[in-house]
């Protein structure tokens, strides 16, 4: 029984686990989509504010309405108390009476869209904030992930093909050497051209007598004997 209660226990770490990598993974997709609610609900709280501002303007003008009201009636009041028509003028009373407990309940009203949108006003320039610094956030959070994943695609790249660059320099090497041994053996087919050329103008000089084969030392020296006695 301890022993299935652990591979439970294992199970469900594997699944945190295994659930905690997929919310990793999708940070930024998630991310998008909560802020995307956010500007969403943002848009719904300024629609309700523009209908709680438009209730207070409605608020406001019955206010002056009933206001107004109260004033024409209390000069009607004290026109028939001029003419000493008390009844008329009571009857008048009453009326502000009951204005003037319509323009309280009024400005009950009124004073608590007053508050409701000095409240949304506030909350909405809040969360406008916040939202801002959270895309800004978001917008290095992509930057960075976009930096480190150049980063490792690198590095990966270069330790996969480490044995492949030094494998490439021996090449290289072998080509440069295979190089100067083919420009060395040019130049020494050449050498050879040239030689070979000379000797081939010398046999054609001598086959048309031109050119002598060459003296030995002692007929050179007996020519200048000869020429000597000559001089004698």
């Amino acid at each position: 029984m301890a022993i299935f209660n652990k591979l439970v226990t294992a199970l469900r770490g594997g699944i945190n686990d295994a659930g905690e990598a997929i919310v990793d993974t999708q940070a930024l997709r998630i991310l998008d989509q909560e802020i995307r609610d956010a500007d969403n609900e943002l848009k719904q709280a300024k629609e309700s504010l523009a209908n709680i501002l438009a209730q207070q303007k409605l608020a406001e003008k019955a206010v002056t309405k009933t206001k107004a009201s109260i004033t024409e009636y209390e000069n009607y009041a004290i026109k028939a108390l001029d003419s000493n028509n008390e009844s008329l003028a009571l009857e008048v009373a009453e009326k502000i009476a009951e204005l003037e407990n319509e323009l309280s309940t009024q400005q009950e009203q009124l004073s608590g869209f007053v508050d409701s949108v000095k409240s949304l006003r506030q909350s909405i320039a809040q969360v406008e904030v916040n939202i801002k610094n959270l895309k800004q956030q978001v917008d290095i959070v992509k930057a960075t992930e976009s930096v480190q994943k150049a980063q490792i695609a690198v590095a990966q790249r270069y330790g996969n093909s480490g044995a492949k660059l030094h494998t490439a320099l021996d090449s290289l090497e072998r080509i440069k050497k295979r190089q100067e041994k083919t420009a060395a053996t040019i130049d020494a087919k050449n050498e050879l051209a040239q030689e070979s050329g000379i000797n081939s103008l010398d046999n054609k000089l001598r086959a048309a007598g031109i050119k002598s084969t060459a003296l030995n030392a002692n007929t050179i020296l007996t020519r200048l004997k000869n020429q000597q006695e000559k001089t004698e």
